[in-house]
């Protein structure tokens, strides 16, 4: 057995961390689609 596994750093569940990543990235993506829609409505 790999000797990794025995000892792993993080005991959390991996459905979790991808998760929060999934959701932090589509709000950071949401954040950029909001500011363009500002700036095109503050310049029309």
């Amino acid at each position: 057995m790999n000797e990794f596994e025995n000892n792993p750093q993080s005991k959390n569940n991996d459905v979790i961390d991808s998760g929060f990543g999934f959701v932090f990235s589509f709000l950071f993506f949401f954040l950029i689609f909001a500011i363009g829609v500002v700036f095109n409505v503050i310049g029309s």
